[in-house]
């Protein structure tokens, strides 16, 4: 009984290939010039987008929906080699996306808030931003999310909704650090001024533009405060400060600048008999 069902479906396999192998190899060929022919043109798009200077955002955006709708075409192509109709499946497809709609809206509100980001670009790949209560350098960008990766590594996926109608800090690719040295009312502000200057020209990731501030910052009670103000690679922000305050310690100390401890006069006024 086993071995008859066996050849009956045997039997129909080998008439359903025979009925349609021309069907079915023709099918095949639509669906792998197709799959190659949308891969070349992704590319190709991205590459003449690159070519001319357009956000990488933007270009990829373009390939990806150029691939999507090149394999769209070649799927019905491939369908229409064994004489499908589309129109029942476009009509199920429509009743489904609308039934659909309702179950999956934080998704398509991702995919929304994905293609205003693209289209208005508020930042663009290697951008530093603040944005959902996160930091980080902009790895990259989707229709449904945004990857930020932190200066400790960290990989941080914000899902695109909570970017777009929410306050974002764009810092492009450098972040200002802002510190203060106190030196000595004793010692020449102007020497510690060159001396820190001179300490900032020896690192390679501090930029010349934007230029470094250094100044008097405030009068303190024991000391003269000298602030600094230097941009830094987002991504080296933390390991450049420590690096570059102990530059500037070494730098005044060479000087003769002296750094003070917090200090305090006492006066002590005796009083006098029969008071």
């Amino acid at each position: 009984m086993e071995n008859m069902e066996l050849d009956k479906a045997l039997g129909v396999a080998t008439d359903f290939v025979v009925n349609y192998s021309f069907q079915i190899f023709g099918a095949m060929v639509i669906l792998i010039v197709g799959w190659l022919l949308a891969g070349w043109l992704a590319k190709t798009i991205t590459r003449l987008c690159d070519g001319r200077n357009m956000d990488p955002m933007l270009s990829r955006f373009l390939g990806g929906v150029s691939k999507v709708l090149v394999l769209i075409f070649t799927v019905i192509l491939a369908l229409d080699k064994f004489g499908i109709s589309l129109g029942p499946f476009v009509a199920a497809l429509g009743a489904l996306t609308l039934g659909a709609s309702f179950a999956v809206q934080g998704i398509l509100s991702n995919y929304g808030a994905g293609l205003t980001i693209i289209m208005t670009r508020p930042f663009t790949l290697g951008h530093t931003v603040t944005m959902a209560g996160v930091r980080g350098v902009v790895e990259d960008i989707t229709l449904a999310s945004t990857i930020l990766i932190t200066e400790d590594g960290e990989k941080i996926m914000i899902p695109n909704k909570h970017i777009v109608g929410e306050i974002l800090t764009n810092s492009f690719a450098y972040s200002v650090v802002e510190t203060k040295v106190g030196i000595s009312y004793n010692s020449d502000p102007e020497a510690a001024i060159e001396a820190i200057n001179n300490a900032l020209k020896n690192f390679e990731d501090i930029p010349e533009e934007p230029a470094s501030q250094i100044g008097i910052e405030a009068f303190a009670d024991s000391s003269i405060n000298i602030g600094v103000r230097y941009w830094a690679p987002t991504i080296k922000y933390y390991d450049l400060q420590y690096k570059v305050n102990l530059a500037i310690y070494k730098a005044l100390k060479e000087v003769g600048v002296e750094i003070p401890y917090p200090q305090r006069d006492v006066r002590i006024i005796k009083e006098t008999e029969g008071s």
